[in-house]
């Protein structure tokens, strides 16, 4: 099998796994941590006041979802980016 075939199964299977989710819980919130956690906190002491707040607030949970995958994606690339210069400086000293 050749690479690019090998390629291709694995993004497929990606796409699968990614939207499987997707059509089993139609309709379903897909809500983070910090939501839940924010509740729980709001359900045990009603008097809580947050130190401070957000600079800015996204206007809907999709933006800021996206803005959240584009933070993973940069912080991925650059510790990947890393990790492949040091593996080629070493081989280069090698």
């Amino acid at each position: 099998m050749k690479l690019w075939q090998k390629n291709l199964i694995l993004i497929v299977l990606v796409v699968v796994l990614a939207a499987i989710p997707l059509v089993i819980c139609r309709g379903a919130e897909f809500g983070g941590a910090d939501g839940e956690a924010e509740s729980l906190v709001f359900e045990l002491q009603p008097d809580y006041e947050p130190i401070f707040s957000p600079l800015l607030e996204p206007a809907s949970g999709e933006i800021e979802s996206l803005l959240f995958a584009l933070q993973a994606a940069i912080g991925s690339g650059v510790v990947f980016y890393c990790i492949g210069y040091m593996v080629g400086k070493n081989k280069k000293e090698r």
